[in-house]
């Protein structure tokens, strides 16, 4: 599966115990993001974009309106490096 350096290292983050947390507009819609390391810090190239790629491949996912945090596949598709936080 080809995945981004951008989905890449949002899916680091997660998988270190990372979260996303959302906002939803009227409509249902994802309208703001917003990529919370384990330590509290925010990651800046998490964006609307990689979120929905990310959803799409099915490499994240939200249970019962949880923030969305990693999921099996996505532990298995992530490439395994040192420090991703170059």
């Amino acid at each position: 599966m080809n995945i981004s350096k951008a989905e890449q290292r949002v899916l680091h983050v997660l998988a270190q115990g990372g979260r996303i947390r959302y906002e939803r507009g009227p409509n249902g819609r994802l309208t703001h993001v917003e990529c919370i390391t384990f330590d509290g810090s925010f990651l800046v190239d998490c964006t609307l974009e990689v979120v929905a790629k990310l959803r799409r491949k099915r490499l994240i996912e939200s249970r019962n309106s949880s923030p969305y945090r990693i999921s099996a596949i996505g532990r298995r598709s992530v490439r395994a490096q040192m420090d991703n936080r170059v």
